[in-house]
């Protein structure tokens, strides 16, 4: 019999990458989408007709409940949530509400429907915060700096006190920055490839940009899904820190970017100190050597490897037609 997984968040750039591995292996994929939500189902493009949509408001638990009685899913990846982090600020009690909430709501769905569901959490590195060390791994203390991370935190929580109260499947993934050519082109990344290639084409003169020095750990989101996944096979639910292990700077991207479509980026980019964030002081980067143990799991794309397609994928969607400029 072919097993379901439910996917919260399905339209992300993680949902197309984790529906597109779990179709591969033969599952049926379920994704959960409020109703005012299904016109973005276009945005799984080539997955959209292989996926099921279920209509369902993520903040109405008996609706979950009905969904998941209804639809006995195998396994749930629950990664709703909001896709800027920089934006939690705007609205913390819907933030906490869309992370934190839906977790809980969906933990004690399993629960009342006394299935063997297994259940996984995104977290993510931004529990880590005010970091103490560098790297972090499964031990480093939380440190929250923002209303994302914050609610993240307490889904994290919520989520280990459903498997030790209550001896359900659940585990958390702690995921570090994960990029791919589905980013949004507010994100760092996506803003600087989408650049390289505009210019390349003559689309645009300037790329603006915050603090050049600022470092992050950087992989990429196919991956990513892949450890998911391989969480719940496991014969013990446990959380892992998952990342690259590897730190490079926000010039470094640049200059990659740059230079995949042979051109000196220091003639075009300028920085603007108006987009220097706050919080740019401290370095988060993963020790993922739990994950490589247990899971015989370990980043399969390079960060040159990730850039280059991007610029790539961008380039091709620009001469196309496919995609805006960014404004």
């Amino acid at each position: 019999m072919n097993k379901t997984a439910l996917i919260t968040g399905i339209t992300g750039q993680d949902g197309y990458y984790l529906s597109q591995l779990l179709l591969e292996r033969g599952y049926r994929v379920v994704g959960l989408l409020p109703p005012e939500r299904q016109g973005s189902v276009v945005k799984l493009d080539d997955l959209a007709d292989q996926v099921e949509i279920y209509s369902v408001d993520l903040r109405d638990a008996q609706a979950l409940q009905a969904a998941v009685t209804q639809l006995q899913p195998t396994e749930i990846y629950n990664l709703a949530a909001p896709s800027f982090v920089p934006a939690s600020w705007n609205d913390p009690l819907g933030t906490l509400d869309l992370i934190t909430g839906t977790a809980t709501r969906l933990l004690t769905a399993i629960r009342h429907s006394q299935l063997a569901t297994r259940f996984y959490q995104a977290s993510s590195s931004e529990i880590f915060g005010a970091v103490q060390e560098s790297p972090q791994s499964e031990t480093t203390p939380f440190r929250p700096k923002n209303p994302y991370g914050a609610a993240k935190l307490h889904a994290h929580w919520t989520m280990t006190h459903h498997r030790e109260q209550y001896n359900l499947f659940a585990c958390s993934g702690i995921l570090y920055n994960h990029e791919s050519p589905r980013r949004p082109p507010q994100f760092v990344t996506r803003k600087v490839t989408l650049a390289a290639a505009g210019i390349k084409l003559g689309l645009m003169d300037k790329l603006s940009m915050g603090n050049l020095d600022a470092k992050r750990d950087w992989g990429f989101a196919g991956d990513y899904v892949e450890v998911m996944w391989r969480m719940l096979q496991a014969d013990t639910p446990k959380d892992y820190v998952i990342g690259t292990g590897v730190l490079h700077s926000v010039k470094d991207l640049v200059e990659m970017a740059f230079n995949s479509v042979n051109l000196d980026w220091q003639k075009y980019v300028e920085v603007n100190t108006t987009l220097l964030r706050r919080d740019e002081h401290f370095q988060l980067v993963a020790n993922p050597s739990k994950a490589q143990n247990d899971l015989h799991w370990s980043p399969q794309v390079t960060f040159e490897q990730l850039i280059e397609n991007m610029v790539q994928t961008d380039l091709q969607r620009l001469q196309s037609g496919q995609v805006a400029l960014i404004e």
